[in-house]
């Protein structure tokens, strides 16, 4: 048994194996609604601008959404927060399905995108945040909290290559509405499992505690002040915001180079053979040794952007387009779990599923505004254009990790539920 497979043996025994196959599920509806939003609304209105701007709305209600349902996760726990917003959700992505084929207009399309995009149940943040703390309460090393990331960062690769394969299959086959619908499904069922399984304890709220005494008809003592993030998080939350960028762009690039040679149906392939490689060198990450600390990775892993998407200047052909944007792919995972990492470590206890959310909600945010700037550079000047939006972020990220001071300490241990033992939840 190699030493990377023995860590991952370690962190399924944490929470045990329903853990994962529920958060994976759950979080398989969020990679599958951009892209099925996009499809239904440009097959059934016939507009590729209304289409596009319900996909923007989803994504700018993730965007606000998410460091908001992770804050309330962080004060009131995550299974009342997750439970009510994967309903919420699977009944605003139903709703947007019904007023998709009804033919409703652009402007109510939109706002129930909004509404659906505020409500996503933010699984992948939570469920990094919860093996965080069950690796935390059961006193791991610091090398299988990194190997926990980096098993969460895989499993978000496998989605954002899963779901939209699913949606084109259900395209093809039948009509988008089926791949929404079953989002929803996905949401209602898997998100209500992961928010019920008994890991959720593991997460004492911080706002949890026992009730003030009032003696002498006095107030309560007010409630503490919530813990200042340290300067180095915002940092990095722009470098996450950037790594979105850098998807934008590759993706509009991509779109426009297999249009520009006669195979558009190549572009989802070509995206998704790059994400294949993410969770392969995210896999890989657990093999990384532990003297290597996390801000030599992040300026390691930005450097391997640059390095890896100047190519893509270049390409002129399918075979080498398929060449670039895999070996790309390798340095994407390194970097985003090292933010997770990093992030992790510096960040109060009592707001580390807010910073996790915050960290996604960067990479939709910055992926939309690229998409939508590098799509239009692209149609005016060409592939290269956007793929120069790409090579532009990757070093931009580089100049964050070679200016931000991020100390490589140990965090506060996560709070342990009251009276929950030390050990695996099962």
């Amino acid at each position: 048994m190699t030493a990377a497979t023995a860590a991952f043996r370690r962190v399924l025994a944490l929470g045990g194996p329903l853990l994962p196959v529920v958060s994976f599920l759950g979080r398989l509806p969020t990679a599958m609604c951009q892209f099925g939003s996009l499809l239904l609304v440009a097959e059934t209105s016939g507009s590729l601008a209304t289409a596009g701007l319900v996909g923007g709305a989803l994504a700018a209600g993730q965007t606000a959404g998410g460091p908001l349902l992770g804050r309330l996760a962080d004060r009131h726990g995550q299974r009342p927060v997750v439970l009510a917003a994967c309903w919420f959700d699977a009944l605003a992505v139903s709703a947007l399905v019904s007023a998709a084929l009804a033919r409703t207009g652009a402007l109510p399309l939109a706002l129930i995108a909004l509404l659906a995009g505020a409500g996503v149940p933010q699984i992948g943040p939570l469920a990094r945040t919860r093996l965080v703390a069950l690796a935390r309460r059961a006193r791991a090393d610091d090398r299988l909290v990194h190997t926990a990331l980096s098993f969460e960062g895989t499993l978000d690769e496998v989605s954002f290559v899963l779901g939209p394969a699913l949606v084109g299959l259900s395209a093809t086959v039948a009509h988008p509405a089926v791949a929404l619908a079953l989002a929803a499904l996905l949401l209602a069922v898997c998100g209500s499992a992961f928010a019920l399984h008994p890991t959720a304890a593991a997460l004492r709220p911080t706002g949890a505690g026992p009730a003030p005494d009032r003696p002498n008809g006095r107030r309560p003592a007010a409630r503490p002040a919530r813990a200042r993030m340290p300067r180095a998080v915002h940092a990095m939350r722009a470098s996450m915001a950037l790594q979105g960028a850098l998807f934008g762009a590759c993706q509009a690039g991509i779109t426009a180079l297999t249009a520009d040679l006669h195979r558009p149906a190549q572009a989802g392939l070509v995206y998704a053979a790059m994400g294949v490689m993410s969770a392969v060198a995210g896999l890989s990450l657990a093999l990384v040794p532990a003297r290597i600390g996390l801000p030599v990775r992040w300026r390691v892993a930005a450097v391997a952007l640059i390095a890896l998407s100047v190519p893509l200047l270049f390409v002129r052909s399918l075979g080498a387009l398929y060449l670039a944007v895999v070996l790309l792919g390798a340095a994407f995972a390194p970097h985003l779990i090292t933010l997770f990492g990093l992030t992790e470590r510096l960040v109060p206890a009592g707001r580390l599923a807010e910073s996790m959310a915050f960290l996604t909600s960067a990479v939709v945010g910055g992926q939309a505004l690229s998409l939508a700037a590098a799509g239009r550079l692209a149609e005016a000047h060409g592939p290269s254009a956007a793929f120069a939006v790409a090579v532009g972020a990757a070093v931009l990220i580089l100049a964050l990790a070679l200016t931000t001071r991020a100390t490589d300490r140990p965090a506060a241990a996560v709070r342990p539920a009251a009276g929950a033992p030390a050990g695996s939840v099962r």
